[in-house]
């Protein structure tokens, strides 16, 4: 295949869809309008810090993971165990322990499971043909990763993007209400609250997981030398953002404004399916199912073939059997149950969302790359608040109280709103910073 430094237009944006589509699952879909439903008035500004955490901060993981050829490689600039540790906890985290067996469970329990609950059908029995399928389409996507941009970038993308655009456009001609004040929750700090929720897309981990996938794609259309595939990763990965800026705008939008006819839901799922019912009628509820699925299998292909990919690096068998492993895995877990999964997978997850955030940030300096003492002190401070805060909410929800890690939360600035790692965070900065260019002769503040 002839060499080339530069995707041609069309490569490109095949690239970006592919990218955004690997992002944009289930959670994608139901949080924005719950945030936008939540946060009424406020809804632009809660939208803003949505974005930062939903949207930049993948875009820049992406980025990052390309840059160092792998997490494990970004995550060794702190130290070679806390890379083998911190890797294998996000591959787990976020594929087999909950993103992957949660994208084939999810869209049932949305589009399948209401439609059954008058039929005399058996409720486990529909569960697995649907996960059945699922996983099996899920497997053949993955099962060539250089083949992902032409199926999914091409078809699979495009077909959700115009699903989501038509309901954005029947709101227009199906108008809501009057936008609603906020809820108690987005009064205080709305653009803090849309941060935080940004959180629970959970796309900044999972960019860590998508960057090598990307990577592999871009060399396979030809782009061989290190600097122009990060290059067109870049381009790609501005696209995709874009992409996920608009749809999280109207869904926010959608949300908002679907406040003021409906009042206030139990979640984005329900929220979105009083928009579509308003605009389609029972009917649209089709619709739905379709833009459920579609974001379900797409996030699922990504997550699938992207833990496969890296534990390939650290096991003897090869990307076909670790991909069957896994398929099997997740499509046993989808009809067993997720709950004990959950259990331990979303504390391991609230932990090193921070910590990720951290090597994203310091990754951005490439003159930092060698500073262990930055990298090691900031994600230390990071590492210890975060954990502390995620367990601390995890016993918490299990009627568990420990008084002194409450204490300590509340004495931390902003650890009340769920950012007790920032200032931490900087503080751990600052300290490596000092022991590594000020302290230590070799390096030099001129490098900064």
């Amino acid at each position: 295949m002839e060499k080339i430094s530069n995707l041609s237009k069309r490569d490109l944006t095949t690239v970006g869809l592919m990218l955004f589509s690997l992002f944009f699952g289930a959670g994608n879909l139901i949080i924005p309008p719950f945030l936008g439903q939540e946060a009424g008035s406020s809804f632009v500004i809660a939208l803003v810090g949505f974005l930062i955490t939903a949207v930049g901060f993948p875009v820049l993981g992406v980025i990052s993971v390309a840059k160092t050829n792998g997490v494990k490689n970004l995550a060794s600039r702190v130290n070679s165990k806390f890379a083998y540790v911190y890797t294998l906890l996000v591959y787990l985290s976020i594929g087999p322990l909950l993103g992957i067996p949660r994208a084939g469970s999810l869209p049932y329990e949305m589009t399948v499971a209401p439609f059954i609950g008058n039929l005399n059908v058996n409720h486990k029995l529909a569960l697995f043909l649907f996960t059945a399928l699922f996983f099996s389409v899920t497997y053949w996507l993955a099962l060539t990763p250089t083949k992902l941009v032409d199926r999914m970038g091409k078809v699979l993308t495009p077909i959700l993007l115009i699903l989501i655009g038509i309901v954005f456009l029947g709101s227009f001609m199906r108008p809501f209400g009057a936008l609603t004040p906020p809820a108690e929750a987005y009064q205080s700090a709305p653009f803090i609250k849309g941060f935080l929720e940004g959180y629970l897309t959970l796309d900044t981990i999972a960019a860590l997981n998508f960057g090598l996938i990307i990577s592999v794609v871009i060399r396979a259309k030809g782009v061989d030398k290190k600097d122009d595939v990060v290059k067109n990763i870049v381009k790609a990965g501005l696209l995709a953002g874009v992409c996920l800026m608009a749809i999280y705008a109207i869904l926010a939008y959608l949300g908002a404004v679907s406040g003021g006819t409906y009042g206030t839901t139990a979640n984005g799922a329900e929220t979105l399916t009083y928009v579509v019912k308003h605009i389609f009628g029972t009917p649209g509820l089709l619709l739905l199912a379709a833009i459920f699925t579609l974001a379900c299998l797409t996030t699922s292909v990504g997550l699938l073939s992207s833990c496969s990919q890296f534990f390939v690096t650290i096991s003897p068998l090869s990307y076909e059997q670790t991909l069957k492993l896994f398929t099997v895995w997740s499509l046993a877990v989808a009809n067993l149950g997720l709950s004990k999964l959950l259990s331990i997978s979303v504390p391991i997850l609230n932990a090193i969302y921070p910590i990720s955030l951290g090597l994203i940030v310091l990754s951005i300096f490439e003159k930092l790359k060698d500073a262990k003492k930055v990298y090691g002190m900031t994600i230390l401070f990071t590492g210890i608040f975060s954990v502390m805060e995620s367990l601390y909410t995890a016993l918490s929800s299990g009627g568990i109280e420990i008084p002194f890690v409450k204490s300590i939360l509340e004495f931390v600035p902003l650890g009340k709103v769920g950012l007790g790692w920032l200032v931490p965070a900087i503080i751990g900065f600052a300290i490596g910073f000092i022991l590594d260019f000020i302290l230590m002769p070799k390096k030099s503040l001129d490098n900064i």
